[in-house]
Order: structure tokens, then sequence, then C-alpha cells
């Protein structure tokens, strides 16, 4: 693999680490107790942005190891469907158990974009945050694999 795509894939990783690290504090506050609207506006935008460092890395190994990204309206889900399969420049960078898990991330992220943040809703959030983090050091793992960690 390119040293250049390996650190770029690298950065992004610690980008989401970083994500996490930030709001640590909101993740704690929410074992206890129901977040209220600013809180689950906080925790839809981390959400969010953890979707799209996914996505942003799955883009680069799209572009630059397959050589090929999906352009149209369903883009967004082709590229994660592609990161679940091989191809002959690499093996899958995620299973289909994962891959069924992170479509929910990539459904939150499209909801979340196209959403007032008053529609939130804490019950339909609640298992995503619950999951994330575990569901982050999955992929992380699997990625770290991929480009030889």
């Amino acid at each position: 693999m390119d040293k250049i795509i390996k650190e770029q894939i690298e950065f992004k990783i610690n980008e989401i680490d970083k994500l996490f690290f930030e709001y640590d504090l909101i993740f704690k506050k929410v074992k206890s107790e129901t977040p209220d609207l600013f809180d689950m506006t906080i925790l839809g935008s981390v959400l969010h942005s953890f979707y799209n460092g996914l996505e942003n890395i799955f883009d680069i190994i799209a572009k630059n190891i397959d050589g090929s990204v999906p352009t149209g309206n369903k883009s967004h889900q082709e590229l994660l469907h592609q990161m679940a399969n091989e191809n002959s420049m690499r093996d899958e960078i995620i299973d289909e158990q994962l891959y069924l898990k992170l479509r929910e991330y990539a459904t939150f992220r499209h909801f979340y974009r196209h959403a007032y943040s008053f529609q939130l809703n804490w019950e339909k959030m609640k298992p995503l945050v619950e999951d994330v983090h575990g569901i982050w050091e999955e992929t992380k793992q699997r990625l770290e694999k991929f480009i030889c960690i």
C-alpha cells in the first residue's frame, strides 16, 4: 500500500478517535440520565460526524485502491456496500454484520442532514449512541489490519 494512502487513513482514524475523546463527557452523561434536546442535538452531531469520518476513509480506499468511487443518488449506500465486498485489489474491509450496523449510522446521518434537531427521538437514537464506541473499535481494528498497523 502506498505510504501516502496509509497516512491519510491513519489521519482519519485519529480524527474519529479525537471526536470520541472530545465528546466523552456527553456519552458518560447519557449513561445515567435521559438526554434533553440540547444533549440529543450534540449526540446527533457526533453520530453524524462519526459516519462522515468513516465515509471519508471509505472514499480514500475506493478512490485510491479500488479505482472507483460510486456516484449518483445512491452513492453513499453503494460506497458502504463496496467496502463489504472484496475485489481484485483488496479483501473486504467490513463483513456483512458490520455492514448492517454501519448502514444504521448511514441512515441516521441522512435523517440528521434533512431534519430539524427538535425532531430527534431518543428512543431511536439510544441504540446508536450506546453501540457507537464498540462499532468504531471493530471498524478501526479492520481498518488497521487493512493498512497493516
